[in-house]
């Protein structure tokens, strides 16, 4: 591939940044916006090309040392901005978010992206998957590779968490998942390798103990929770208080989980009211049925959101939150809630939320609030949350 020197332009959705050579789009991976770098060009799509950086000739007053040791052209694909200053890494996303939304989603919007709680850039995440290589070494992925890199003291983790696990031999094409729960217990569950492979702990059990207030719940450790220590407690709060809700009223939480936000809103439409959580996740499922026992107006459903709202009379709820995939809800999911008068929705890719956010703009919806967090620390990835009335 060929070597070129670069002056950087503004940064774009999934961590690079826009430079042009001879007419052509080129994306630069590792680098900030106004710097002039030396890159080497790792794929050429017709019109744009990608690009990594090979060595910065001119930086950017907000490049830094890494913050993560592993991360780089060389390294793990972990921590795609562990190089620049956190505050600046939170101006650039909110750049990126507001770009997003006026390109994909009709949407003007303009800020920054907040803070997570107090743990700061590093020592956030408290789960995290590894795979194993077919030499028995649990690794991350180099960026867009099968090749795994063996170290693993990620800037993200919080300390302590790999502990041992570099040093230990693993069943080649198994994965490990590992958490620290909020009892300061260390899980790992082994999966495969191969799909008739049983699932096991090798550490700790198969459920950690999760709290939010005084709510526990015991999620099964291959299933979703939010992996920044700070973040549940955050968005459930954020939830309650958007949402509105008085007893008696109706509420639906799409793509719920174990049902944090089931439980924040089940509070407050009281026994008067209902809520509706539905997720795929049998797990995920049964952990939020034995969390919210003592709710017994929530009904936890275990489907697809489009199956699971096919059967409700519309509109039939005072309130929807929805947190989907990265794919986002779409245009399907959001013609079926239209008429819900008050939606929460969440997105952690950006081009994914910027287009429904224009989904619920055609439905006549109108966003009373957006806010945007850094809720992935040393990466490009934001949490995005929406709040539209109709």
């Amino acid at each position: 591939m060929s070597e070129l020197t670069l002056t950087t332009g503004p940064a774009a959705n999934g961590g690079s940044c826009v430079a042009r050579h001879d007419g052509r789009v080129v994306f630069v991976r590792y680098a900030l916006p106004g710097e002039t770098v030396r890159v080497r060009v790792r794929a050429e799509r017709g019109s744009y090309w990608h690009a990594d950086v090979l060595e910065v000739l001119e930086a950017s007053p907000d490049r830094i040392e890494p913050l993560c040791p592993i991360a780089g052209v060389h390294g793990s694909g972990c921590c795609d901005l562990a190089f620049a200053e956190p505050s600046a890494v939170r101006r650039l996303k909110g750049e990126v978010v507001a770009n997003q939304l006026a390109r994909l989603g009709g949407f003007q919007w303009s800020g920054v992206a907040e803070e997570v709680g107090t743990t700061g850039a590093t020592g956030w995440r408290t789960r995290v998957r590894l795979d194993v290589s077919e030499s028995g070494h649990a690794g991350f992925h180099r960026y867009h590779s099968n090749e795994l890199h063996p170290e693993l003291n990620c800037g993200q983790l919080r300390p302590g968490l790999l502990d041992g696990v570099a040093g230990s031999r693993w069943p080649p094409g198994a994965q490990l998942h590992i958490a620290v729960d909020d009892d300061g217990v260390r899980h790992i569950v082994q999966t495969g390798p191969g799909r008739k492979a049983q699932t096991q702990a090798v550490e700790g059990t198969y459920e950690a103990v999760q709290r939010i207030g005084d709510r526990q719940w015991r999620v099964p450790v291959t299933a979703f929770w939010q992996a920044h220590r700070d973040a549940p407690a955050l968005y459930s709060a954020l939830i309650r208080d958007a949402a509105r809700l008085r007893p008696g009223m109706t509420a639906w939480d799409l793509y719920g989980g174990a049902g944090v936000f089931a439980a924040a809103l089940a509070a407050e439409v009281g026994a008067s009211g209902h809520v509706l959580t539905v997720d795929t996740s049998r797990g995920s499922a049964r952990a939020a049925r034995a969390a919210l026992a003592d709710m017994p107006w929530v009904s936890v459903v275990t489907d697809s959101v489009r199956r699971a709202l096919s059967g409700q009379r519309r509109p039939a709820a005072d309130v929807a939150v929805l947190d989907p995939p990265r794919t986002g809800a779409g245009r399907e999911v959001i013609d079926m809630i239209a008429g819900v008068p008050r939606v929460i929705h969440i997105g952690c890719e950006t081009a994914s939320f910027a287009r429904d956010v224009g989904e619920y703009l055609r439905n006549g919806y109108t966003v009373e609030q957006l806010r945007v967090f850094d809720a992935f620390p040393l990466t490009h990835h934001v949490e995005c949350v929406a709040v539209l009335a109709r």
